[in-house]
């Protein structure tokens, strides 16, 4: 089993209802997000093209993030999804660091580092991750990538898709059609 996202970047409108559920699903502290919405524009006018994208932790086949974990707070479970422990955490930061996808952050208050899990104490229970679970025009999808028939693997292998940052050797299993 192997767990990853995809996200139509064609449907997502940028109306930030993924970053909101996470916040209140994950009691995420005011001012931080483990979720983002992202804008890019390119080309010259008049031939401008738009892409909005919904971005967080991609969930790494080879995540630097573990590697450079001197605690294992940062480790893998089942289904491949990146979690942190926190009271293994010891604030070092050397998570952060190593993230090209800038997506943990150091919790104000309690000090241990965070991000994005896919919501694993909801897959647990057999449910999608908040973000998938309330966005309204259903452009982001999550299952099992070793399943031939689930939406995730049917998706990649009718559409053209590309991941953030494969030069980083990272493996992201967060995947966006394009």
């Amino acid at each position: 089993m192997r767990y990853v996202m995809v996200i139509d970047t064609k449907k997502c409108v940028g109306c930030s209802d993924c970053v909101v559920a996470c916040q209140v699903e994950n009691d995420v502290p005011l001012g931080y997000c483990r979720d983002w919405v992202t804008e890019s524009v390119s080309g010259k006018f008049p031939k401008v093209e738009m892409e909005l994208r919904s971005e967080r932790c991609n969930h790494c086949e080879n995540p630097p993030c573990v590697r450079t974990c001197p605690t294992g707070a940062s480790h893998t479970v089942d289904g491949g999804i990146v979690v942190v422990t926190g009271n293994k955490c010891i604030g070092c930061g050397a998570c952060i660091e190593s993230c090209p996808y800038d997506a943990r952050y150091q919790h104000p208050e309690e000090g241990y580092v965070d991000k994005c899990t896919f919501c694993f104490h909801r897959v647990e229970k057999g449910m999608k991750p908040a973000c998938v679970s309330v966005c309204p025009t259903r452009c982001m999808y999550f299952g099992d990538l070793h399943d031939p028939n689930s939406d995730v693997s049917r998706l990649l292998a009718e559409r053209k898709y590309k991941v953030l940052a494969p030069e980083a050797g990272t493996k992201p299993q967060v995947y966006y059609l394009i």
